[in-house]
This record gives C-alpha cells, structure tokens and sequence, in this order.
C-alpha cells in the first residue's frame, strides 16, 4: 500500500510540473503581443518577453503605461516553484508633502494632482525592465527591447481607441506643447490611420538597452527628465531618481473552491480585497451558491471589503496592516454574518465612510512560455495619458500616480470619496493601488488574468476568478458582462449589457442601487493552462483592441547567441 501511495504521489507531482509546451501571450494589442513572441522565438523566457510586451506597450499604448509609470508583476518560475511580486509602484518625491495639493484655506486643488508635472511620482518601469532581465530572464535589455525601439521609431497607426482616449485628454495635452506635439495633430485628435513616430523615446530605450537602469535614473536622460519637470513647476531632483528601487514582495494566497489564488500584495489593495471577499462568499455553503443569490452576496463582500480597503490599506514600508486578520477564516465568518440574504445592507450601517479610488486607465499582460514559466503584470501612468507632460528631449509622458494618494485625508477626492491617513502623501512612499495581477492554481489547471480600470479591477478580477472557478472557458472569463460595488458610493455600478440579465434582476429585488457606468469598463488579458492535456487557451477582452494568441515553440534562436546579437 505504501508503495502504491508513493507511486501517487509522484505521478501527481510529475503531471503538476509539466510543462504546457506552448507559450501564450495576451495583451491589450497586437503590436506587443507580436514583440512578445519574437522575444519568445529569440530563446527568450516568458520574463523576456514580458519586458519585450510591456516595453512595446509603452510606445503603442501611450495613455495607458510607459517609461514614466510603473507596475506590479507577478511571477511564478516553474523550475523551483518561486512565486513573487516585483513591486515597480512610483514613489513620492523627497520634496512631497502631506499638504502639497492644498490651497491656503486647506482645500485640495485638483488639477495640481493630476495635470502637470507636479502630478507624477518617480516612474518603477525602467527599473523592473533591468531586475527582470538580471534576475530573471535568459536575454539582455538589447535584445528584448528591440521590438520597442523599432516601433517607437517606425511609428504605429493610430485606431479608434487612441482617439477616444487622446480626446479626453486632447485640453490637457495642449497645455504642454511636446506632449500634444508626439499625440496630437496642430492640437486636434489624430485621424485613424495616422503614423505616431517617437524618436525620443527610441533613445531612452536605447540607453536603458545599453546601461540598464542607469541609461534611465542617471546620466543624460535623468538630466533631462529632471530639468523638464522642475521647470514646468515639479519638484523632482536627481537623487529621486538615482534612489529609485524596486522591491519583490511575497503575493497573497488564498483558496477558493478548490482554487488556490495567488495575488498583488500591499502596496496593491487588489489581493488583499479580492480574498477577503472570496472568503466572505466561502462562508456560504463554501462558495457554492445558486445562481439566484450569488450577485447579492458577491455585491455584499465586495461591500466590506472596500471597506476596510480604505480604512487599513497603505505602504507596508509605512503603515502597519492588520493582514492576517483581514484574511483570517474567523473574520470572514464575522463579515458574512452581517449579511441579510433578503435585504441590501445600507453601506451607511457599517460605519465611517474611509475608501478612496485612483485613475482608471492602466494596461494589463499575461505571459506563459512553454516551459512553464508565466508573468501578470498590470501597469499603469493612470488617467488616460497620465499628467499630459512630458519633459522635453525624452518622449516619456509622466504618471499622474500622485493622485493615488489621500490629497487631504479625511475629506473627498475628485471622485467624491474619502481618503484615509494610511494612504497619506509622504516622501517615498508609494500610493495605494487596486492593480490585481493574479494567478489561479488548480490541481488540473492554471488561470493567469488581469485587467487595467481603477477601483473596478478588483472585482474584475475577481469575477474572472469565481468564471476559472466554475470551470468555464477563459473566453468567459474576459466576455463576462461586469458589476462592481465599492461601499461607496453606495450603488451598484454596471454595464449598459448588465441591466437586462437576471443578475440585475435578483439584485434589484434585494434593494440594491443599480447605475449604469453608460459605457464597457476593462480590458481582461487572461491564459488558462489545462495540465491534464497540456491545452493552452487565451484570450483579449472584446470591449478593446487586445490580441491573444498560443503557438508552439518556433525553431528558437539559442539564448547565449541572442545575447551576442547587439
């Protein structure tokens, strides 16, 4: 008997080691998903190609990520079974203060927040590229951010999506006349079709290709960016940048119908609220609840849980986090024993009103190799075009993350919320985020997802994870009509779509608040490994320009001879 449970064993070890023997890469468009594969067919790894999808994102996606943002990326290294989070947050500048957007009566100036360069956070994502690559990846910066450098100087056409989002923006863009001369045409919205070239910010990813970090927080591009930024009102200096690190932190895990779910810890918010949810709805007859109650369970979770979201979360080089409490079965079981089955819970009957939300334009990859080695990675500069500047001479268009802090704690935000004191501005610091980079772990599967869309990506994402839970396709996943409360505002915020599902219907019947968002929200990339077979499926939310797509391993260049090929 002993012998035959052996054999179990191992038979079971040997099947959750292998590997897909395919790769797959799902990103929010088809120019960086393609530069992931060529990274890919170089002999790059599924880190490689991460640094290759997200640096192409930077030139192909400007109002969503960049050179001037950052980002939390999720690892998991088949080989050893390592998993970890590479935290590339911006952080505040030395000169910041709790104050610094206030007016003299004491009231938050809100365009000094978010326009302008006062507004960003010193940038992570040069950062993460060079500890990647060093302490990941199998090819050098050279090689990897080839595809970028390409297509920041051969140009991208311009789609509807651009235009959309460089209309938002196109007052704040013409403020600053080198940010609307690279995205604007004479200050108007680009038509469809049109080339936007970017030689400057060619050179900076040449030098960070050339000298890693340094090509970015020292030397003649720090220069640049500093000297830009401080004449346009910023306050950043050279030491802000050279002090710059990344920081890998251990993911949260969880477990959720059979599931076990691994995701961004603090700074994020995402893990931590996400799994405080999932363990609410798994004091209800484990998790497994009829399709009639699941929406207002789901609602009510997310409801406590975006409470405390607001009332504990900050920098955990900051703030002292009562985690394991949050996470504990025996808080759960507290939480969910408030919730009537019959009856919305009024958000004001749970106390103090302390969340807060931060932008909502950000990018999202997933990446698994055919070894088994897989990346999420969600980043971000946050509104749509981050601060609209960008320091003459770079290309770089800089995060407006600042506004991720509390501007003045205890008062509302531009979107009416109110902020708590551990998300407070101070020196190096870096804000709260609800970036959920997550993998789900099955004894015959593996999901990989995540999506950009401010405060709603938790419960995006979290909605994917109950879809990979039931075992659907990951089409579903990603295509799923979504809903999404936060405390508050206390109304249940959907899609145009939601309204007419029976979802919609069985929480309106409970009293539930439900207010169309008039427009689609997410761009989900998600992979869904199936080790039983070895199947390998991914797909791009339809609401955008995604593209994701699985092939075999092309006749790779070996690793040591793409390295050589400078």
């Amino acid at each position: 008997m002993r012998g035959l449970i052996l054999l179990v064993l191992l038979f079971t070890a040997t099947a959750q080691a292998a590997a897909p023997g395919k790769a797959a890469i799902a990103s929010a468009h088809p120019l960086a998903t393609e530069a992931g594969f060529e990274i890919l067919d170089r002999g790059g790894n599924a880190f490689d190609a991460a640094v290759a999808v997200a640096a192409a994102l930077a030139v192909v996606e400007p109002y969503s990520a960049g050179m001037g943002g950052g980002g939390f990326w999720l690892l998991h290294r088949q080989s050893d079974g390592l998993q970890t989070m590479v935290d590339a947050r911006e952080t505040a500048p030395a000169a910041a203060t709790e104050t610094m957007y206030q007016d003299d009566n004491g009231e938050v100036v809100r365009d000094r927040a978010i326009n302008g360069p006062l507004a960003a956070g010193i940038p992570g994502q040069a950062a993460a590229f060079e500890h990647l690559a060093r302490r990941y990846g199998k090819l050098p910066l050279s090689v990897t951010l080839a595809p970028a450098i390409r297509l920041a100087r051969e140009g991208f056409p311009v789609e509807q999506h651009y235009r959309t989002l460089a209309g938002y923006r196109r007052e704040v863009l013409n403020r600053y006349p080198v940010a609307a001369g690279v995205f604007l045409d004479g200050g108007r919205i680009p038509a469809t079709g049109t080339l936007i070239q970017q030689p400057d910010l060619a050179e900076v990813l040449e030098a960070i290709a050339e000298d890693g970090r340094d090509g970015f927080y020292e030397g003649e591009v720090a220069d640049k960016l500093v000297r830009g930024v401080r004449e346009a009102g910023g306050i950043w200096t050279k030491k802000d940048l050279e002090n710059y690190q990344v920081k890998e932190r251990q993911p949260i895990v969880g477990h959720f119908r059979g599931g076990r779910v691994i995701s961004a810890p603090p700074p994020s918010a995402g893990g931590i609220v996400m799994m405080e949810a999932l363990n609410i709805l798994s004091q209800f007859n484990g998790g497994e609840i009829s399709e009639d109650l699941l929406p207002h369970l789901t609602v009510e979770a997310w409801r406590r849980a975006y409470q405390d979201r607001g009332r504990y979360l900050g920098d955990p080089d900051f703030v002292d986090m009562p985690v394991d409490n949050l996470l504990s079965d025996s808080y759960a079981k507290a939480r969910a024993a408030s919730i009537e089955l019959d009856r919305a819970t009024p958000s004001s009957e749970l106390g103090e009103p302390v969340v807060s939300e931060e932008g909502f334009h950000t990018t999202h990859l997933s990446v698994l190799d055919a070894d088994g080695n897989r990346v999420a990675a969600t980043l971000s500069i946050n509104l749509p075009f981050g601060s609209g500047f960008m320091p003459p001479g770079t290309g770089v268009i800089l995060n407006n993350e600042m506004d991720d802090f509390s501007s003045k704690p205890g008062s509302p935000n531009a979107y009416g919320l109110v902020g708590s004191r551990a998300n407070a501005i101070a020196p190096g610091k870096r804000p709260l985020s609800s970036m959920t980079p997550t993998f789900v772990e099955f004894d015959d599967r593996v999901a990989i997802l995540g999506t950009p869309g401010g405060s709603r990506i938790i419960t995006m994402v979290m909605l994917g994870v109950m879809e990979a839970a039931a075992g659907k396709p990951v089409e579903d996943w990603v295509g799923r009509v979504r809903f999404h409360h936060q405390y508050l505002p206390d109304q249940v915020q959907v899609e145009p779509a939601f309204l007419d599902t029976p979802e919609a219907k069985s929480l309106t019947l409970r009293g539930h608040d439900l207010v169309s968002v008039e427009r689609e929200y997410g761009n989900m990339q998600a992979i869904l490994w199936q080790r039983d077979g070895d199947r390998v499926t991914a797909a791009a939310d339809p609401r955008a320009i995604g593209s994701a797509e699985v092939r075999a391993p092309a006749e790779q260049q070996p690793a040591d001879q793409a390295a050589s090929a400078r």
